[in-house]
């Protein structure tokens, strides 16, 4: 069985899409780092047993390849691009997810699935998939409490019903829905319920 890990929410560039979020939550994020091997950096948000992540393509790098979660192609308004999910052996997961690459930041150390041009699987709807080493203290457990938790996420796209039938996932917050592609991430904040779409 899969957990849900984290969001992941797209934007042009860093500042603009974390001065948004930040505004939309009335919260503040804290300051990430950069992914070399992606040639991105982000910004990111505790939210008890999961968190959420601010991502762009970083102009100060040069990547070896194409970039994750397709920001390679990413374009129009800051919103939410992928989830990820952990997994205790990502060496089942489905060829769709692409292979997993070993990956470090300090000392976050983890195995992801990233397709080899960079895409996302089911555009999407089908989770990325993440195994966080032994030992590793994960951003959700160390990142400070600023009040927002997740309500529900809402996956919509054409296939759901039989993407939702081959995950292995239970999670009350997790909703599919026949659709146009795309994600709503619906939280509870300080200050009222808040949305994210």
């Amino acid at each position: 069985m899969i957990k849900f890990d984290h969001i992941a929410i797209a934007c042009t560039t860093l500042s603009q899409g974390t001065a948004e979020v930040e505004k939309a939550l009335g919260v503040p994020l804290e300051t990430g780092g950069k992914h070399q091997r992606y040639g991105t950096h982000n910004t990111l948000l505790g939210m008890g047993d999961l968190y959420l992540e601010v991502i762009a393509r970083d102009p100060d790098a040069s990547p070896p390849r194409a970039a994750w979660f397709a920001l390679d192609h990413f374009s129009g308004p800051t919103r939410p691009a992928n989830w990820i999910c952990r997994t205790d052996d990502i060496t089942q997961a489905p060829a769709i997810c692409g292979p997993a690459q070993q990956l470090e930041r300090g000392d976050l150390r983890w195995q992801i699935t990233v397709p080899d041009d960079g895409s996302l699987p089911c555009d999407g709807a089908y989770p990325t998939l993440i195994t966080w080493d032994p030992g590793t203290t994960t951003p959700a457990a160390r990142l400070p409490d600023r009040g927002v938790r997740l309500i529900r996420w809402e996956v919509s796209h054409p296939n759901a019903a039989t993407i939702a039938a081959n995950l292995d996932i239970d999670d009350p917050r997790v909703v599919f829905i026949n659709g146009d592609k795309g994600f709503r991430a619906v939280l509870e904040t300080p200050s009222g319920e808040k949305s994210l779409a």
